[in-house]
């Protein structure tokens, strides 16, 4: 009895996350970051202004859900997270709200999103004013992964490109060995985990867990070995070499968790 009432309450109190995350997007769109912009003329002061404000709302955000028991979460070192500047970020991706903890864990978080979220009224207005890059264009995204990162931003990358599949990491995309490649910046590797899985690819919101999930994650121990670009390959060599390389080591290290 005592389980079946805490599925219920899961059920209810992750309906009311939802919610509150969809009508915290509103009003950070329509009425507090454009009072934000009122206040600084100058693009990048703003935008770094507005990433931060989303840093300190998904740090309430992931509050709410930890202590209405939605999931549990733990940051190991969280201190290591909020030391890193001009790192391209690589995780793994299990569950639906990976992003938000990563900006939540890191202040200077800038990502790549989907161009179609652009037109998603909850979060169109946090994404234009944050700057947050669009992956619309893809020379345009280079460009701007490469200046975001040069700013001394931490720039967030899934190489799956999308949630992983019942725990198995999917076949990674090119987009991060070529931001890494193409911007030559240092890798850090994030570890995720969710047990038991939630919030997955293709899984509706109130299918929740059987049990209370648990969402954990580090910085890899053992990161990435500094990539030796082989100057006579042509890029499109190098990239597929990279992704390759990352794809194994990703699977290595999330077999190990």
């Amino acid at each position: 009895m005592a389980s079946k009432l805490n599925y219920c309450w899961r059920v209810v109190a992750t309906g009311f996350c939802f919610a509150l995350f969809g009508v915290g997007g509103i009003i950070l769109s329509t009425i507090v970051l454009p009072c934000q912009r009122l206040l600084s003329r100058d693009l990048e002061t703003r935008q770094r202004k507005a990433r931060h404000l989303v840093h300190n709302t998904f740090r309430f955000f992931v509050g709410v859900m930890n202590t209405l028991g939605v999931i549990g979460f733990h940051i190991e070192n969280p201190n290591e997270f909020k030391k890193l500047k001009g790192q391209l970020i690589l995780a793994n991706h299990p569950s639906l709200i990976d992003v938000v903890v990563l900006i939540a864990a890191i202040p200077s978080a800038d990502c790549v999103v989907k161009a179609h979220l652009f037109k998603n009224p909850f979060m169109r207005g946090v994404i234009k004013s944050t700057g947050y890059i669009s992956n619309a264009d893809p020379e345009g995204l280079l460009q701007d992964c490469c200046k975001s990162l040069g700013q001394g931003n931490n720039l967030i990358i899934f190489p799956e490109g999308t949630r992983s599949h019942q725990g198995r990491l999917q076949k990674f995309k090119r987009g991060a060995a070529n931001i890494a490649i193409r911007c030559a910046s240092p890798i850090t590797s994030v570890l995720i985990t969710m047990r038991p899985s939630t919030l997955t690819k293709g899984t509706p919101w109130y299918k929740v867990a059987p049990t209370k999930a648990h969402f954990s994650m580090a910085i890899a121990e053992e990161q990435p070995q500094p990539w030796d670009h082989n100057q006579q390959e042509p890029l499109s060599m190098q990239s597929r070499n990279l992704t390759k390389y990352l794809e194994n080591y990703f699977q290595n290290q999330v077999a190990n968790l």
